[in-house]
C-alpha cells in the first residue's frame, strides 16, 4: 500500500528535487493517475512546480498546467485517481483477511524471541530464556520499568531486534500472545478513505484467533496471570514504579520542579528539587510526609461526606451532555446526506462540462455555489462533534463516585491504593496551602 503515499515513492521524490535543482524544464507523464495518488499532492506538486517555472503535461486528459483554467480539471482527475490509488489498496487488504482468514496468513515481522529459518519460525533460545524472566518477574511483583532498567544495567543482548530495554517494550512482550504459540490477527486496521491511517480494531472488524502459529515460549496459565495484574494495577490506576506513594505526585507551584523525598532530623519530608539544591533558587521549603497525609485524609473525608452535592450534579450535567449528542444523531445523519448530494452535483457539472455541454465561467460559478453549501454544512457538523476528553471526564468522575459509594465509613489512616487511584498531582502553592488534582479534572485547595 506504499504506492498510495507520496512519500513512500522514492523515484517520484527524486524527480522533485531535480526539478529543485534546475535540472528539469518540462514534465511529461502518461496520465494523473501515474503522477500523483490522490487530490491534495497532486495539486500541492503542480503548484511547487509552476513557482519554479515548471510545467506539466498529461497524455491521456490532454492537460497542460502552462494554462492556468486546467487546475480545476486537474482537481476532478485528481479525484478519480485517488480513487484508483484507494482501489488498489482495498484490494491488497482484502487479501491479506482472507489469508488470516483461513490461517495462511504469515506476518512480516515477528516477536522478540523469534527468527525464521527457511519456511519454518524457531525460537532463539537465549532471547526466549529473557521472555520467560520478564514474565516471572512480573508476576512476582516487579514493575516494567524496574524490569527494563534491569534488563539495560546488565547489558542484556537485545538480539535481533536491537531495541533499549523500556516500559513500552516490556509490556508489548507481557501482553503478545503469540509467546503462547497463538496468534490474534487484525488488531489493528487501516481506514478505508485517504489519507490511510491504521487504528486499533475495538470491534469494528473482525479478528482472526489462530492456534499453533509459533513455538511456545510461555505456557497459558503464566500468560493469563500476566494479563490478570496488569488489568488490576490498570483499573486501580497504579503506576508501575513508584517507589513511594507521593514519587513523582508533588509539583513546586513557586518553580515547577518535582518533590523529592528526603529524610530532614529522622523526618520524611518531601521537598523541592531546586530548593534542596541551593534554597536561594526556591524559597519553598520541605513539608512532612505525615502532614500531607493528614491533607489527603481530610480531603478524603469531606467528598466522602459531601460527594453526593459535589460530584453527582457534576456527573448529572455530563451525562446530559451526552445524552444531546446521541439525540443530535438524526441531524448529523442530515447533513452527511446533504454533503452527498452537493458533491454529486459537483460531479455532474463536472461530467457536463467535460463533455461541452457547459462553458467554463458557469461551471466555475455552480462549482463556487456548491463549496459555499458544502462548507457551511461541515460547520455544522463540528457543533455535534464530542471530544473523548469529555466521555474520559465523565468516566473519571463516575469512578470516582465508586470509590466513595464502595466505602461504609470515613478513612482513618493514609491509604496508598486510594491515593494512587484517585490523585493525579498536588501542586504546593506556598507554604501554606496544597492543591489537589484528582482524577476528572477536579482541583481542591487545602491549607497546610
Amino acid at each position: 500500500m506504499t504506492g498510495t503515499r507520496e512519500d513512500k515513492r522514492d523515484e517520484f521524490q527524486r524527480m522533485i528535487k531535480d526539478c529543485r535543482r534546475g535540472k528539469i524544464d518540462r514534465i511529461y507523464t502518461k496520465s494523473i493517475s501515474r503522477f500523483a495518488r490522490n487530490t491534495k499532492d497532486c495539486l500541492k506538486n503542480i503548484r511547487e512546480l509552476k513557482s519554479l517555472g515548471i510545467t506539466v503535461f498529461f497524455e491521456i486528459e490532454n492537460i497542460d498546467t502552462a494554462k492556468l483554467t486546467d487546475e480545476m480539471m486537474i482537481t476532478i482527475m485528481g479525484g478519480l485517481a485517488q480513487e484508483e490509488s484507494t482501489s488498489i489498496s482495498q484490494n491488497m487488504r482484502w487479501s491479506v483477511q482472507k489469508r488470516m482468514e483461513n490461517g495462511t496468513f504469515n506476518p512480516p515481522s515477528l516477536p522478540y524471541g523469534y527468527m525464521r529459518r527457511k519456511q519454518d519460525i524457531v525460537t532463539i533460545e537465549n532471547e526466549a530464556k529473557i521472555v520467560r524472566d520478564i514474565f516471572t518477574q512480573y508476576i512476582n511483583g516487579i514493575g516494567m520499568e524496574t524490569i527494563a532498567k534491569e534488563l539495560n544495567k546488565k547489558h542484556i543482548d537485545k538480539g535481533s531486534k536491537g531495541f533499549i530495554w523500556c516500559k513500552n517494550t516490556i509490556r508489548y512482550i507481557l501482553m503478545n500472545e503469540k509467546y503462547t504459540g497463538r496468534s490474534v490477527f487484525r488488531k489493528f486496521y487501516t481506514t478505508d478513505n485517504f489519507p490511510f491511517k491504521q487504528k486499533e480494531n475495538k470491534g469494528e472488524f473482525d479478528q482472526y484467533l489462530v492456534q499453533e502459529t509459533m513455538p511456545v515460549i510461555i505456557s497459558e496459565d503464566i500468560f493469563e496471570k500476566a494479563q490478570h495484574l496488569i488489568s488490576i494495577r490498570k483499573s486501580m490506576g497504579c503506576r508501575e514504579t513508584a517507589k513511594y506513594p507521593l514519587s513523582g505526585k508533588i509539583k513546586c507551584g513557586n518553580c515547577g520542579s518535582s518533590f523529592r523525598r528526603k529524610k530532614i532530623n529522622n523526618t520524611v519530608c518531601w521537598t523541592c528539587s531546586k530548593h534542596n539544591i541551593n534554597a536561594a533558587d526556591c524559597e519553598l521549603k520541605a513539608i512532612p510526609q505525615d502532614l500531607i497525609y493528614s491533607i489527603f485524609i481530610g480531603l478524603c473525608n469531606k467528598l466522602f461526606c459531601n460527594y453526593k452535592t459535589i460530584l453527582k450534579p457534576l456527573q448529572t450535567s455530563l451525562q446530559d451532555l451526552k445524552l444531546k449528542e446521541f439525540t443530535g444523531k438524526t441531524q448529523v445523519m442530515d447533513i452527511h446526506k446533504e454533503i452527498a448530494k452537493f458533491r454529486e452535483q459537483t460531479h455532474i457539472l463536472a461530467r457536463l462540462k467535460t463533455k461541452g455541454f457547459l462553458d467554463e465561467a458557469k461551471y466555475i460559478e455552480q462549482t463556487t455555489e456548491l463549496t459555499a453549501k458544502i462548507n457551511k454544512l461541515q460547520a455544522e457538523l463540528k457543533k455535534f462533534t464530542r471530544s473523548d476528553d469529555e466521555d474520559e471526564t465523565l468516566d473519571q468522575i463516575e469512578m470516582l463516585i465508586d470509590f466513595f459509594e464502595r466505602r461504609d465509613k470515613p478513612i482513618t489512616e493514609f491509604e496508598d491504593l486510594a491515593f494512587e487511584s484517585i490523585v493525579e498531582k498536588i501542586i504546593v502553592i506556598n507554604q501554606h496551602e496544597l492543591e489537589f488534582h484528582l482524577i476528572g479534572g477536579l482541583k481542591f485547595k487545602e491549607k497546610i
